[in-house]
């Protein structure tokens, strides 16, 4: 297998888990789904294990600089590299792959750092990395491919984007099947995630890559002029804030995969690990084994809470669960859960989890 290197990307607010979630604590930093955070149960899944045979020193997080400090404390030994302000995926890999000094054919692994791999299925998880990883190195005639993983396909999804593969063209590399993508496509219609549901080898885009150093660098100079902009920060914090002011905020897709895909570089892996991208209430909620949707109430937004519902909100600042039924008018984001009184219990699990970690005694 080529030399691996893994950058996590720590960076997304959280907006649809308030007011778990919140500006100062975003959902990469909440014990959701145990005691661990979202971002330490990802450097556990890829670290000291030996399908991969990485170490924490191959693992640089990338995050706005207000949490550089909890990554330090949640996960030391791991790099940090600190953005001065939020500017999107495209932004923060193109920093990464400027200041993380490594082999031009090592492979970097990028990584979302809150989603979910079932327990059970994170060995398989690590070897679909590693097989990926020999995908970077050369594929279908290609190469250096950007090697993009997608999620299996089991129902017609809006909240996600597809992964279109060249169906005829696809083959077993290694334990993987792999094939060429001819197109990313962005969240659809009801109508058209039914019609995708039943397409061949589709997959969810779950944003996770693979790619040499080189590979992904001339992507950038080709697509973007990220790796000029901010190829001269150096360590230099005011050349820092100017590029940032300088750079559009906008996602590796747009700026990178999608021309990429249409310029035949791109091989895709579809992957069965349990994922889930923990992205809402309802997410959430279904990985802990409560059977209930949610969603967030905005503040000045009224609402209806049934007798099997719950609410999740802040009362001076604290979080708590309360019960139904009663009529609401939030004055901050609160968390409507439509029928998860009887799973209560779980509830309130996760609730005391995140406050034990907000009020340490």
């Amino acid at each position: 297998m080529p030399t691996m290197y893994v950058v996590i990307l720590a960076g997304g607010g959280g907006t649809r888990l308030w007011p778990l979630s919140r500006p100062e604590t975003p959902k990469p930093f909440l014990p959701l789904l145990g005691e661990d955070s979202l971002l330490q149960r990802t450097v556990a899944r890829v670290v000291g294990h030996a399908e991969l045979g990485l170490t924490t020193g191959d693992v640089t997080v990338v995050t706005d600089r207000r949490y550089g400090s909890l990554v330090r404390t949640q996960c030391p030994g791991v790099r940090v590299i600190s953005e001065p302000v939020g500017r999107n995926t495209a932004a923060a890999i193109a920093l990464a792959t400027v200041l993380i000094e490594r082999d031009e054919d090592d492979v970097m692994c990028v990584l979302p750092a809150d989603h979910l791999i079932a327990p059970d299925r994170e060995g398989v998880f690590r070897r679909v990395l590693a097989g990926a990883a020999r995908l970077a190195g050369g594929a279908f005639e290609v190469d250096s491919p950007l090697v993009t993983l997608g999620i299996a396909v089991d129902r017609p999804a809006t909240e996600y984007g597809y992964l279109l593969p060249v169906v005829e063209r696809g083959a077993k590399v290694g334990d993987l099947r792999a094939y060429p993508l001819r197109a990313f496509e962005e969240k659809p219609s009801r109508d058209r995630a039914a019609e995708l549901l039943h397409e061949p080898a589709v997959a969810w885009n779950a944003g996770i890559f693979l790619w040499r150093r080189r590979a992904i660098r001339d992507a950038l100079e080709r697509y973007t002029g990220l790796v000029t902009l901010l190829g001269s920060v150096g360590s230099s914090e005011a050349a820092m804030i100017n590029a940032y002011e300088q750079a559009r905020s906008i996602s590796i897709d747009h700026a990178v995969m999608e021309s990429a895909a249409h310029d035949r570089r791109v091989v895709m892996a579809a992957m069965d690990v349990g994922w889930s991208d923990l992205g809402s209430w309802t997410a959430l909620l279904a990985a802990l084994g409560a059977n209930a949707t949610g969603r967030v109430i905005q503040a000045n937004e009224p609402a209806d809470v049934l007798p099997d519902d719950l609410l999740v909100e802040r009362v001076s600042g604290r979080l708590v669960v309360e019960p139904g039924p009663r009529g609401i008018l939030a004055t901050t984001p609160t968390a409507l859960l439509r029928g998860a009184a009887p799973d209560r219990t779980i509830v309130e699990a996760l609730v005391d989890r995140v406050r034990r970690w907000e009020e340490p005694s």
